[in-house]
């Protein structure tokens, strides 16, 4: 389901008008006597001014490179289990990028969010449970702006290190994966995890035909099971093969950037873009950066305003449709297109 009217702690308020008081959603540093990066562009107003602008390309720059000197200081990635990280080095280091001036929740086109609905397709996601949710983020003055919330890949990732069983782990490229032929269901994860990334499958959840012969992989973990946790993979099975993940391959807006840290680039599947640059550029932030976990999802500040989206635009986002409903859908429109062919 997706949550309208409130936004994950941590998450900046939303730009442009800000309300009668002058505040526009950021907790004040001055209370505090610290100046946060976020609190630094939190009373900018509308995006894109120029003083401030510059401000979020050297506030970039500066997370950019201490993020560098952390990867360069981190350990190894855990290997899986009953495995071997091996000794080669990876050729990949995913992460994720959400341009906000391009998300508007598929309002414009009175649709669900794609990018969750391609998720609950390519990965049979169970009922009740969302991968990739998409929140609706209000701040005074009447502001408001979609946040696409998937698993946050972290570096210093609170579900693995308090997994007992070494069923969460990260893979060489650094994508944290679950091995469910490990999980015991404790939950440990789930309650670690500060962003509400994992669901667990409390009844059998229903497998698409065929899955009883799948070979099952951490990496596409299909069939699902009964008392074992899920989250988004990062499509590990996907940028193997060299395709975005699904939720970027799904984005009509193309705002979902699949990006590399090894190579310092980016692209969503229209555009590539230097990494580093359109980070620091766009003064793009990352959720609760002040826990240290270090996760590979950044966030370019907007509210859909590419695609014609008022920051003051009230309309809400649909409801994702399950898998299900998706496949039969697909056939419906296939059998149409078929007696359309015959017909003609």
């Amino acid at each position: 389901m997706v949550e309208i009217g409130s936004r994950p702690p941590g998450t900046p308020a939303a730009p442009g008008r800000a309300g009668a008081s002058g505040e526009t959603g950021e907790t004040s540093a001055a209370s505090s006597g610290q100046l946060s990066r976020r609190g630094l562009f939190g009373g900018t107003g509308v995006v894109g001014a120029a003083a401030v602008a510059g401000m979020a390309a050297a506030a970039g720059v500066v997370t950019w490179l201490e993020d560098r000197e952390a990867e360069a200081a981190a350990p190894p990635p855990s290997p899986p289990p009953g495995g071997s990280a091996g000794t080669a080095q990876a050729t990949r280091q995913w992460v994720l990028v959400f341009d906000l001036r391009k998300c508007e929740g598929c309002v414009t086109q009175d649709k669900p969010p794609q990018c969750a609905e391609a998720c609950n397709a390519e990965h049979f996601v169970p009922a009740g449970q969302q991968w990739l949710r998409v929140f609706r983020v209000e701040a005074p003055g009447g502001n408001s702006y979609f946040m696409p919330r998937p698993c946050m890949q972290c570096e210093n990732a609170p579900c693995l290190n308090v997994c007992p069983v070494a069923a969460t782990y990260r893979n060489a490229e650094g994508v944290i994966l679950i091995d469910h032929n490990r999980c015991i269901g404790c939950r440990m994860c789930m309650a670690a995890c500060p962003y509400g990334a994992r669901s667990f499958n409390w009844s059998e959840p229903e497998n698409p035909p065929g899955a009883t012969f799948a070979q099952y992989r951490p990496e596409y973990p299909v069939p699902h099971r009964r008392g074992t946790v899920e989250k988004c993979m990062l499509c590990a099975h996907r940028t193997k093969d060299g395709k975005l993940p699904a939720c970027a391959a799904g984005c009509p807006m193309n705002a979902v950037y699949l990006g590399d840290l090894v190579e310092d680039s980016a692209t969503n599947g229209k555009e590539v873009v230097k990494l580093s640059r359109f980070l620091a550029e766009n003064g793009a932030f990352r959720l609760k950066e002040e826990l240290g976990t270090r996760p590979r999802v950044w966030y370019v500040r907007g509210h859909g305003q590419e695609y014609g989206r008022p920051v003051d635009d009230r309309r809400l986002a649909k409801e994702p449709r399950a898998w299900q409903e998706l496949q039969k859908e697909q056939k419906k429109e296939a059998s149409s297109a078929s007696h359309t062919t015959h017909m003609g």
